[in-house]
C-alpha cells in the first residue's frame, strides 16, 4: 500500500503477518480464478430482481462461478479500452444486483480502485467522494428506489474535471454509456495489481461530516474473509443473502457476499431487507445464513411467527452495526429458529463476533471477541491510560486487517492514531474475564440511527445554511427500534419568519443530503444550555431530547417498528 496515500504497516509486522499465515499472498481477481477453476458450474450469484442478462422462467438470474469469471475478464479489458487503469477510482454507486459483482471484479482484475457508495447517498456525497477521490468513473443504475441516478450524474459529470465515464448498470442509460456495451474480448492485463496494493477505499462514518476513504489492500481484506469464514461456519454448501445494502462492510466481508464466494458458495441478492421479500427467497434459494442491523433483525422476529415461509434452512443470524440490546437478542433463537451471532466492527478493521458454541449468555449479552490472534485490544482512559479488566474506556485496536490510517488524509491520521499505530475507534467498550467485548456507546458526535452513522456536524451545516437560521445543534435521542434517532435543535434569527419543522426537513432534503440524515425530529429554542465554560452542552441536549414525553425512548412512549434498508459499517 502506498505509504504517500496512507500509512501502512511497518516491514516487521507485514512480515509478523505473513509468517502467522494471515496475508497469503491472494487477489481478489485471483480468488474468483481459483473458483471459477475449481467449480465453474456451481451457482455463485442469484439476483431475483428482474434485470437484463440471463434469467430462468421466473426471471430469476443465477450466474455461475465460471460466467461471473468470463463476465468480470470481459468487463476489465472495456475498462481498460476506455482508458481505465491500474490506480483509478471509479465511484460504484449500485443496488442489490449481479452488475455489482461483475464491476467490482472487472475494477478488481486491472488493479482500478472502487470507491463504494451507497444507494442512498446523493448530490452532496457523490459529488465530494468524485472531487476527492479524483475519480475517473461513476457507475450507477438508471433508477432505483424512484430515484433517478442519471440526473445525479449528469451534475456531477459537469462539476468534476476528472471525471471521464459514466456507466450505467440496468435500465436505460438516457445520454450514458451502458455497462453492457462495455464488455471487450479479454487481454493481458497490462500492470495486474500486487497482494499487497489497495483493492478499494471504503467510506467511513465518522464524526466530522467529511468522510474519510479507508484503504483496504488485497492480503488484508482477504484474511478477514477467511477468518470471518472460519467463525461462521461459511462453506461451499453456504448459501448468503445479501439483506442489506451490498456495498457495506458487514453485508461485504462479515461473512458477507465476499467471504461466501471466498469459500465458492452462493450468494442470494435481496431487493429489500424487509421480511416480506427477504422470506420468500429464504424459503426458495434454501438460504443459511445471512446479516441485519438491529431494527431489520427486530422487524424478522415479529413478523416471522407469523409467516407462511419456510425459515428453517436459516442456521445464523448475524447482527451487528449497531448494539444489539439484550431483550431483543433474546428473541432472536425462539423467533427465526436459528443461532445468532453478533459483530462489532468497523470498516477500518477490526470485527469482533460471538462464536456459534458461546453460551447463550455469552451471545445475548456481548458484541463477541475478535478475529485474529494478533488483533491487539487497548482500553483506555481519557489519557490513553490502560483500564483494568471490566472498567469501561476507549476502545484502541491494530491488527494484521485494521488499517493504519486514512487515505490522503494526515490530519484525520494524526488524531485517529497512536504513534504506534493504534486506531482510536470512537467507541466507548469493556472487556469481559472471557475476552468479549461489551459496547457501552461512542465517544464521537455521533448518531447510530439503526446502524447508520450520522455526522451531526454534516448535518447542523446543512440546517445552518438556511436563511432563517441562527444555530443548530443535532443530538441523538433513544428509539426502541433503531437505538438512536436524530432530534436537531434550532435557534431561528432574530426577526425571521416562523419555520415549522417540515420546512427545515424539506430544506436539508433539497441540498442533496442522503435521506436517513435528515433531523427525525426538529425542535425550536431560544438558547442552548451551555457547560461551565460557556460550550453549548450536547449532554443536557441529549437528555433533554430523552426526556421528552413523546420520546421514543422513553418506557411510557409506544414507538414503532421502522424500517432501515441502509446501516452502517459493521
Amino acid at each position: 500500500m502506498s505509504g504517500v496515500d496512507a500509512p501502512t504497516w511497518p516491514e516487521e509486522f507485514a512480515a509478523r503477518y505473513r509468517a502467522a499465515g494471515y496475508w497469503r499472498g491472494e487477489t481478489f481477481g485471483g480468488l474468483l480464478r481459483d473458483r471459477a477453476a475449481e467449480h465453474p458450474d456451481r451457482i455463485a450469484i442469484v439476483d431475483p430482481g428482474g434485470a437484463s442478462g440471463t434469467a430462468d422462467a421466473s426471471g430469476v438470474r443465477r450466474w455461475t462461478y465460471g460466467q461471473l469469471d468470463r463476465r468480470a475478464d470481459r468487463l476489465a479489458a472495456g475498462f481498460l479500452a476506455r482508458g481505465i487503469t491500474k490506480g483509478d477510482r471509479v465511484v460504484v454507486q449500485l443496488p442489490n444486483i449481479a452488475e455489482f459483482f461483475e464491476t467490482i471484479f472487472a475494477l478488481f482484475r486491472i488493479g482500478a480502485l472502487p470507491v463504494f457508495a451507497l444507494p442512498a447517498h446523493r448530490e452532496t456525497e457523490i459529488r465530494y467522494f468524485c472531487e476527492f477521490t479524483e475519480a475517473a468513473a461513476y457507475v450507477i443504475p438508471a433508477e432505483h428506489g424512484g430515484f433517478d441516478y442519471r440526473d445525479l450524474a449528469a451534475k456531477v459529470l459537469a462539476e468534476v474535471p476528472t471525471l471521464r465515464h459514466v456507466f450505467v448498470a440496468d435500465g436505460d442509460p438516457g445520454a450514458f454509456e451502458a455497462l453492457s456495451d462495455v464488455p471487450a474480448a479479454p487481454g493481458p492485463i497490462p500492470h495486474p495489481p500486487a497482494p499487497s496494493d489497495l483493492a478499494f477505499l471504503q467510506l467511513s462514518g465518522g464524526s466530522t461530516g467529511v468522510p474519510k476513504l479507508i484503504p483496504r489492500t488485497h492480503d488484508d481484506y482477504i484474511y478477514s474473509l477467511r477468518g470471518s469464514n472460519e467463525l461462521c461456519g461459511v462453506d461451499a454448501d453456504s448459501v448468503y443473502l445479501v439483506a442489506l445494502p451490498a456495498a457495506h462492510n458487514f453485508p461485504l466481508s462479515s461473512p458477507g457476499s465476499l467471504g461466501a464466494l471466498h469459500a465458492g458458495a452462493r450468494v442470494v441478492l435481496c431487493p429489500q431487507p424487509g421480511p416480506e421479500v427477504a422470506f420468500p427467497l429464504i424459503e426458495s434459494e434454501g438460504v443459511t445464513i445471512t446479516g441485519l442491523v438491529p431494527p431489520l433483525a427486530l422487524l424478522w422476529t415479529e413478523a416471522a411467527p407469523s409467516s407462511a415461509y419456510d425459515l428453517s434452512s436459516l442456521d445464523v443470524l448475524l447482527v451487528g452495526g449497531a448494539k444489539f440490546s439484550e431483550e431483543a437478542a433474546r428473541r432472536v433463537g425462539p423467533a427465526l429458529g436459528c443461532t445468532l451471532q453478533q459483530v462489532f466492527g468497523m470498516a477500518e478493521g477490526l470485527v469482533n463476533y460471538t462464536r456459534l458454541d458461546d453460551p447463550d449468555e455469552t451471545i445475548v449479552t456481548t458484541q463477541g471477541r475478535p478475529i485474529s490472534p494478533d488483533d491487539e485490544i487497548r482500553i483506555v482512559d481519557d489519557e490513553d491510560e490502560e483500564l483494568p479488566v471490566g472498567a469501561t474506556g476507549h476502545l484502541l485496536t491494530r491488527g494484521p486487517y485494521t488499517i493504519r490510517g486514512y487515505w490522503r488524509a494526515p490530519e484525520h491520521n494524526a488524531r485517529s492514531f497512536t504513534a504506534d499505530g493504534f486506531y482510536r475507534t470512537g467507541d466507548v467498550v469493556r472487556l469481559t474475564e472471557t475476552g468479549h467485548l461489551v459496547v457501552e456507546g461512542r465517544a464521537k458526535d455521533q448518531i447510530n440511527r439503526g446502524g447508520e452513522k450520522i455526522a451531526a456536524e454534516e448535518v447542523e451545516n446543512h440546517i445552518l445554511a438556511h436563511p432563517s437560521v441562527h444555530d443548530a445543534n443535532v443530538v441523538a435521542e433513544p428509539d426502541p427500534y433503531l437505538g438512536e434517532r436524530t432530534c436537531a435543535y434550532v435557534i431561528l434569527r432574530a426577526g425571521a419568519e416562523p419555520l415549522k419543522p417540515v420546512a427545515v426537513k424539506r430544506f436539508v432534503r433539497e441540498r442533496g443530503l442522503a435521506a436517513y440524515k435528515v433531523p427525525d425530529r426538529v425542535e425550536f429554542v431560544e438558547a442552548f444550555p451551555q457547560t461551565g465554560v460557556g460550550k453549548i452542552s450536547k449532554k443536557d441536549l441529549r437528555a433533554a431530547a430523552s426526556a421528552r414525553p413523546d420520546s421514543p425512548g422513553r418506557p411510557d412512549s409506544p414507538g414503532r417498528p421502522v424500517s432501515t434498508s441502509e446501516p452502517a459499517q459493521a
